[in-house]
């Protein structure tokens, strides 16, 4: 199963160097997944990197056998993708944003739990993540909720196994 990690942005100079766009933090740690793979109009593409740069304007590659801005330029705007399995383990109690996108989020009154939807995005903020939470069928209302991504102090737990994320989060918010 792939995941889509980063977006090339276009052609940078004439010898064939690709400007990316990184769903990465921080936005190198794209270059630490691999072997990528180009979905382009005519389908998927593996290409190998031979040389990057980390610039001002952000990151520039460069692949091997594509020494020209036409042959670049052919890439276009090509999503980038790795194969889930060869992402890294994470510690425990941390998660891919992929992991935690459809799960269900409940939060705890002192009456009842009380279903507020599902992850349908996450934003990032700068302070923190945000969990884009909308309603679903059985939930109190009809609320789309911003809920910051805070272990401990909102997010309370996280079950992959049972597709759930436990908040404490006033439902009237």
């Amino acid at each position: 199963m792939n995941l889509v990690v980063g977006q090339l942005a276009g052609v940078f100079g004439v010898k064939g160097w690709l400007k990316v766009r990184s769903f990465t933090q921080p936005e190198e740690n794209i270059l630490d997944y691999g072997p990528w793979r180009l979905k382009t109009s005519s389908g998927m593409r593996a290409v190998e990197i031979d040389a990057y740069n980390l610039r001002p304007q952000g990151l520039v590659v460069h692949f091997k056998g594509i020494d020209d801005r036409d042959a670049a330029a052919l890439l276009g705007r090509a999503e980038i993708e790795v194969d889930k399995a060869e992402l890294p383990d994470l510690p425990d109690g941390e998660y891919y944003w992929y992991q935690l996108l459809g799960l269900k989020v409940i939060t705890s009154t002192t009456d009842a739990e009380l279903l507020l939807g599902t992850v349908t995005d996450m934003m990032e903020t700068g302070a923190n993540d945000v969990m884009v939470v909308r309603p679903i069928e059985g939930c109190r209302d009809e609320k789309e909720r911003l809920i910051p991504y805070i272990p401990q102090l909102y997010v309370l737990g996280v079950d992959l196994t049972s597709g759930e994320i436990r908040v404490d989060w006033d439902p009237e918010f």
